[in-house]
């Protein structure tokens, strides 16, 4: 997609040339604001009664007297903030991207409002509405009908404007990875599968890329990730993607993304409702990609690591069962109470194996518990750190990019349910609290570093109509490590 900006006015909008116009207005405009043609266009179409100064109200005018543009949309949106004006754009694109329009301007009444937040969210909102998956969809149409978006601000907005057009537009990408690589098919986005995209990376996004198989892991001494793989034909792979912005003695942010590229249960097997949608049960790997490819794009001076653990959790008579005990990578033996709480065993190794970098922070992301989902619903992402610095890091990151989390408690006594007779600790705990347990079973792991945990089961995709993945949270992650940047 094409992002640009253009340094006009409200009062200009005439000029415009474009395909489209979508004019935002947040209430009821003083004069002089807009110039005469639009100005008079919208005090009639207010005294007619087709428009109000209202959010998620909508005016369309085909080829407006006046003004060069064939067509006119005004939406209304709250006043204040970046969450009215981003719901705005969401609804006014979804109305032009069908209307025939290849190149939209958008405009705000109040320009002088806008920030380089803004314009990232503009980016998401455009790339959001008009995505397309078509990679195992042939009638799907292989590109949008929309392909170029441009900004209005004013001049004293514009060098801000077109840095945060630019972080946008690699955002979007990165997010747009994500969505795709979770919306493919379980029979497409295998192990194999995830471990090729990474490689691709390479070349075209100059990361360094290494995958590990069985025989790697087994050598490692990783008993929990294999014990995870077992039940599956498909190979498993342990994926580590490097991008490098800085000297080489900076400590690197570590990104730990959950790639279950379809989870069953195992022997604990799920209801068969829905469970089709256990194909993005790999959100937090495909995250991760996203999160790389758009700091590849953005090329900030710091260093990152991604590691991805990936296989599937499927019954066969070589899988794993409930009361195995298992050794990890750490050494602390794990009594597998439920194998469908596969999640936390292959991170608990992937966390494990992060000591190696000697990292200055680490945050695992994972579609981990459908407790979160019940606790939170699908607005927030779980956030998980005993560090009150982090969290607030994380909070703030994805707040600015209207991507948000909410941040859960960690304390000793919720530990208690994960005692085991029979090993160093149990996989699960009881049903109350279920996804604080999955957090600490995690914290076990993680005592050498600056950790924390984001549970995705509820952000990563959507159920219904709009079945498919959201990209989340790229943004938030994407702009947590940038605030790392020394």
């Amino acid at each position: 997609m094409d992002f640009r900006h253009l340094v006009s006015s409200p009062d200009a909008l005439s000029k415009v040339t474009a395909d489209a116009l979508l004019l935002v207005v947040q209430g009821p405009l003083a004069d002089g604001i807009l110039e005469a043609p639009l100005a008079s266009l919208l005090a009639e179409a207010v005294s007619a009664g087709d428009f109000e100064f209202k959010p998620g109200r909508s005016l369309y005018v085909h080829r407006p007297v006046g003004m060069k543009v064939p067509r006119l949309l005004v939406v209304g949106a709250a006043a204040g903030g970046l969450k009215p004006f981003k719901a705005a754009l969401a609804t006014g694109l979804g109305q032009l991207k069908s209307s025939g329009a290849k190149h939209i301007a958008v405009a705000v009444a109040d320009s002088a409002e806008l920030t380089s937040l803004h314009a990232q969210a503009f980016a998401a909102a455009a790339a959001d509405a008009v995505y397309l998956y078509c990679r195992t969809k042939p009638s799907a149409p292989s590109a949008p009908a929309v392909s170029r978006f441009t900004l209005i601000c004013g001049k004293a907005q514009s060098r801000d404007i077109a840095a945060g057009l630019q972080r946008g537009a690699a955002i979007a990408a990165g997010v747009t990875l994500a969505r795709d690589l979770g919306n493919c098919p379980g029979n497409v986005c295998t192990p194999t599968f995830l471990a090729e995209q990474a490689k691709r990376m390479v070349k075209s996004h100059g990361l360094k890329v290494e995958v590990l198989d069985r025989k790697a892991v087994e050598k490692l001494g990783m008993g929990a990730f294999l014990a995870v793989a077992q039940g599956s034909n498909e190979p498993l792979r342990f994926i580590v993607a490097r991008y490098e912005g800085a000297a080489k003695s900076q400590p690197p942010v570590v990104l730990v993304g959950k790639g279950i590229t379809f989870d069953t249960g195992g022997i604990s097997i799920k209801p068969s409702a829905e469970m089709d949608e256990m194909k993005f049960d790999m959100g937090g790997a495909a995250s991760v990609l996203g999160t790389l490819c758009a700091l590849a794009e953005i090329k900030p001076k710091i260093n990152v690591i991604g590691i991805i653990p990936t296989c599937d959790n499927m019954p066969s008579g070589k899988a794993v069962k409930p009361g195995d005990v298992v050794t990890s990578l750490s050494g602390q033996t794990i009594e597998i109470l439920n194998t469908d709480a596969e999640g936390r065993l292959i991170l608990c190794d992937a966390l494990t194996y992060a000591e190696r970098f000697k990292p200055a922070v680490v945050v695992d992301i994972a579609t981990l518990t459908g407790a979160c989902v019940i606790a939170l619903g699908h607005h927030r992402s779980g956030l998980f750190t005993s560090d009150d610095a982090l969290a607030a890091e994380l909070l703030n990151a994805g707040d600015a990019v209207l991507d948000p989390c909410w941040r859960m408690p960690l304390d000793d006594e919720y530990g208690e349910g994960l005692k085991s007779s029979f090993a160093d600790v149990g996989n699960v705990g009881p049903r109350a609290g279920g996804s604080i347990t999955a957090a600490m079973f995690l914290k076990r792991f993680t005592g050498k570093y600056r950790w924390a945990h984001l549970d995705i089961a509820g952000t990563a995709w959507k159920s219904g109509a709009a079945k498919g993945g959201t990209g989340r949270p790229v943004a938030l992650l994407t702009h947590f490590v940038l605030s790392q940047v020394k």
